[in-house]
């Protein structure tokens, strides 16, 4: 199986249904990727995973090239085979996780030197160095290296970073079509990151300069960490307005479960976020009635599942007075049946979008599921 994209349907918001080919297998898109950063999802193992029907998980180079090593994940068969795990796998570049050590890293044009969190050894992260350690780990989809600043940023700051990102997206586009030869077995597709913080034009530049080295998909990167939401969605306007048609759109880092629908309004394909797994282990639950803080007292002898609505194995079984005892004792449980029951939420939510595009009716799903999370969490 190889790669391919294509857009089914398109819905009056400018949603698009599609379908994107990986060589481990066929993702529906809209999809939400959930978030595997140490190749795994945190409290839950690849069985429920499957069982919840999802096609692709994101995992993070930073952590899987400090520990265990990509050489050694190489040896052992490459990431799907080291974790077991033969669906679809996107790799980010590393580069978001580098920048948020400020404290121990340094930024030149050459690449990001920074210090392990781990035991503090020193190392140099380049453009081409991701491209290495992402063939070595053999995901599907490999994302380049680029530069992520603070929002809000000065433009000068803003500016300096799109033109780092194009210079670096160049060398990780040039290194990546020289080594695919090296790497047999591995078939990996590129995506190049769109940057650009909160001015419109400077992310329309960006997106422009992308386009001329022709990645096969384009991923919106530097948003959703702190500004409003519609400020995300103005400027993941600005580059979706540009990107070819015929090519996936990833929008990183989100989101909340009401903005979900607003992102694919916008020609978005994928997207990921920590949001559901996090969420979980802090008691907190996402449900089609909106949030439920179940360590709330009110739920002690609550013998409702967490959602009448839903239909994952933890609401068909397991009581809100239930979890609440679990999250009260300390009980791994807690964190395997919540993580579990979010992440069906979020693969289910992406479900219904993917119906509402085939039936032209995304912007009232869009509307029923902000009205049950505007009077916050329960």
């Amino acid at each position: 199986m190889n790669f391919s994209f294509e857009v089914k349907k398109t819905d009056a918001t400018g949603a698009r249904r599609g379908r994107l080919t990986t060589p481990h297998g066929q993702i529906e898109t809209p999809a939400f990727m959930p978030v595997g950063t140490a190749a795994t999802i945190k409290a839950l193992t690849h069985e429920a995973l499957e069982e919840l029907g999802a096609s692709i998980l994101l995992a993070n180079t930073y952590h899987l090239y400090l520990r265990p090593g990509q050489e050694l994940i190489r040896k052992l068969g490459g990431l799907h085979q080291f974790m077991s795990w033969q669906r679809a796998i996107l790799t980010d570049s590393g580069g978001y996780q580098v920048f948020s050590l400020s404290a121990l890293r340094k930024v030149t044009d050459e690449g990001v030197t920074f210090r392990s969190h781990l035991d503090g050894s020193e190392h140099l992260l380049t453009p081409e160095k991701a491209v290495e350690i992402q063939l070595a780990l053999g995901s599907d989809i490999a994302m380049v290296l680029d530069e992520c600043i603070e929002t809000p940023a000065p433009r000068e700051k803003a500016e300096a970073a799109l033109v780092r990102t194009t210079r670096w997206a160049k060398r990780a586009r040039q290194h990546f079509l020289a080594s695919e030869n090296l790497h047999p077995g591995v078939r990996q597709w590129q995506f190049g990151i769109v940057q650009g913080a909160t001015f419109a034009d400077l992310r329309r530049e960006s997106a422009r300069q992308l386009l001329d080295l022709d990645f096969p998909g384009y991923a919106v990167g530097g948003l959703a960490v702190g500004e409003p939401h519609s400020m995300t969605c103005e400027m993941t306007s600005e580059v979706t307005k540009l990107l070819p048609a015929d090519r996936p759109r990833y929008l990183m880092g989100v989101g909340k479960p009401e903005q979900l629908a607003d992102y694919v309004a916008l020609g978005i394909d994928m997207m990921d976020c920590v949001l559901p797994t996090r969420a979980a282990r802090h008691a907190c639950l996402y449900t089609s009635e909106g949030r439920v803080l179940i360590k709330n007292a009110r739920y002690a002898a609550d013998t409702r599942p967490i959602d009448p609505q839903c239909s994952c194995s933890v609401c068909k079984r397991y009581t809100r007075a239930y979890l609440r005892h679990l999250f009260a004792a300390g009980e791994i449980t807690a964190s395997i049946l919540a993580t579990h029951h979010n992440i069906h939420f979020y693969l289910d939510i992406m479900r219904q979008i993917r119906e509402a595009i085939e039936f032209g009716n995304l912007a009232k799903f869009s509307a029923e599921m902000q009205a049950c999370y505007v009077a916050g969490p329960a």
